[in-house]
């Protein structure tokens, strides 16, 4: 059994210059991740973006590359900001966990979801991010990212369509594309990806208010 001592609080360094903080979360050691990750995955994208997106963690790809949502997840994305019109490169993306957490199953590195230690562990490190980057709108991107913006557990389906307020700025969940791509029928993952779209449509829209 894992010992709790292993796992603490980060404590990233006093400034908003995201260079250094991306730097300094290379080395974190709060909890046992680090060890099971490849690297640390820190967010990216604009100083003051005014839109941020927050997902679960990495997955495999993103954990392998070093870069937040560049596996089938951030093609969701990308896709999405396509079709909207919105310039990706305008967003600020990361993770409320910035490791990878995964079992194995033969060779095959599966996802494992974060526990509420590892999420508040992590948690300095994302309030850092928001406190640099300050955006006007925070997309959660499923239910692990609600709980690190938000500091209660949020039901995806009971919370999409309203606003909330956390670090400054105002708050609205979603889909996490992964639930999209691990919906077993057709028509559920349809559906979440019409919600999803639709979100992301009203984040952005929210920033010209």
């Amino acid at each position: 059994m894992r010992n709790r001592k292993d796992i603490h609080p980060a404590s990233p360094p006093q400034t908003k210059d995201l260079k250094q903080l991306r730097s300094a979360a290379k080395d974190c050691t709060a909890c046992p991740l680090h060890l099971l990750g490849t690297q640390t995955v820190f967010g990216e994208g604009p100083r003051k973006a005014t839109v941020m997106l927050v997902g679960e963690q990495p997955g495999n790809q993103e954990d392998l590359r070093g870069q937040p949502f560049v596996g089938p997840s951030g093609k969701i994305i990308d896709d999405l900001c396509d079709e909207l019109g919105i310039d990706r490169a305008d967003v600020y993306v990361t993770n409320a966990v910035k490791h990878f957490k995964w079992h194995a199953r033969g060779k095959i590195r599966l996802h494992q979801k974060p526990d509420l230690s590892e999420i508040a562990a992590c948690h300095p490190w994302l309030e850092a991010e928001i406190n640099s980057v300050q955006p006007r709108i925070i997309l959660c991107l499923g239910a692990t990212a609600a709980r690190a913006v938000l500091g209660k557990t949020t039901a995806i389906g009971a919370s999409r369509g309203k606003s909330f307020e956390a670090s400054g700025a105002k708050v609205l969940v979603t889909w996490h594309p992964s639930a999209i791509l691990r919906s077993p029928e057709l028509k559920s993952r349809e559906e979440k990806l019409k919600d999803l779209k639709a979100d992301l449509k009203a984040a952005w829209a929210a920033t010209e208010l």
